[in-house]
Order: structure tokens, then sequence, then C-alpha cells
């Protein structure tokens, strides 16, 4: 962890410019966050810079929004701050938040650069209340694409500490095989696909909910 913490104060100047490239996307995501953390209390791991925390908080009551980089926090309290929204260093994998402390849980492009991401699939288990929503959008890999697989390759030669590549399949699965439900799935278009996911605790699902979409 230590590694991809370093990678990211490294580059917590370039975040904000970096994400610019797949605007479109992110503004089709942060539409779909909206509509549902509104009027609860959510928290966010692997915040970066804070672009979802602050493009969501008006619709929520309250955000906490937490990174392992001191560098993007500290980027990310710059500027005026809504006082529904705190910043904070956490550690995805021991989080200092009670039992069942959150209506939703965001954490977005973030599971495939962890070691273990299902020990933070736990931990966010963990903090989300039974009836909570587990939002985690993520860039996969098209099957068989040879842009994919170029523009891995290069992520890998500047350091980006990827640890999983998932296709869309392969990571709908991952979630599926620890515990989760998928209430909503989509695919947007951005530099590599972004899926889309919103999941709730498996033993709380209710079938045929008519929320699915593939």
């Amino acid at each position: 962890m230590m590694q991809a913490k370093n990678f990211w104060d490294r580059n917590a100047k370039r975040y904000d410019r970096f994400m610019r490239k797949d605007a479109a996307a992110y503004d089709a995501m942060y539409e779909r966050i909206c509509d549902s953390v509104r009027h609860k209390t959510v928290l966010e791991l692997a915040t970066g810079t804070g672009l979802i925390a602050k493009h969501i908080v008006n619709a929520a009551q309250s955000v906490e929004a937490t990174d392992a980089s001191s560098e993007m926090i500290g980027r990310a309290k710059a500027g005026d701050i809504s006082q529904k929204l705190h910043f904070s260093v956490q550690d995805m994998f021991a989080l200092p938040y009670a039992d069942r402390s959150f209506d939703a849980v965001i954490v977005a492009n973030a599971l495939h650069i962890v070691p273990q991401p299902e020990k933070a699939l736990a931990e966010i288990r963990r903090v989300l209340k039974d009836d909570g929503v587990l939002i985690a959008p993520t860039f996969v890999h098209a099957e068989n694409s040879l842009s994919g697989k170029v523009k891995a390759f290069l992520m890998k030669l500047v350091g980006f500490p990827l640890k999983s590549k998932w296709t869309q399949a392969d990571y709908l699965a991952f979630l599926r095989q620890n515990g989760w439900t998928l209430r909503r799935t989509e695919v947007l278009k951005a530099s590599f696909p972004l899926c889309y996911a919103e999941c709730e605790k498996a033993e709380m699902a209710v079938e045929d909910r008519g929320e699915l979409s593939a």
C-alpha cells in the first residue's frame, strides 16, 4: 500500500487534469450518484482531490470523504467547501467509524488498484448500514481490446499501481462473490470503459427489484 500511496502523493497535482479527459463520463456518473445518495449520509473512500464529493454534496445529507494520500486530501481541502463535507486521511482497510454508520459508501476507481480489494469490501460492509448502498464505479478492460492493452502497458510504465485487470464481467462477478447483490450496472464510455455499479448487501436484496440494467 505504501508504494501506491507514494504514487498518488507524487501525482496529486496532475490528478484533476487527467480526470478532465473523461469529463463526459464523470458528469454522467455524478448524476447517477446524486440520485442514489439524496438526503443520505455518505462515506467516500479514495476521494482523490474530492471531485466526486464536491459534485454530490448538495444532494447528500453529509459526506465524509477520505483518501490514503495526504497530498490528495490537501488539494481536496482547497477552495470553498460545503459545511456538509469533511475531508480526512484514512486507510480504507481500517476505518475509524462505527459499524453500520453510513447510508451509502462510494469507492470509485479504487478497487482495481489496491492489493486486496476483498478486504476493502469487507470493511465497507462493516461501516455500511444493512439497507445501505455501495456505489463502486471502476475502470475495466474491454475483452480482447488492443487499445486497452496498450493503455494498460503505458500506465504500467509510469508506475500506475494497477492490481486487478478486470473485464466488466470479471468485476461484477468479483462483487457478487464477495457478498454483494447488484441493483444497477451500466458501462460509461471513457478512456477505459467505466463500469458503474450500485450494490447492496446480499442478505438485504429484494428479488425482482426492477432496477437492474445490463
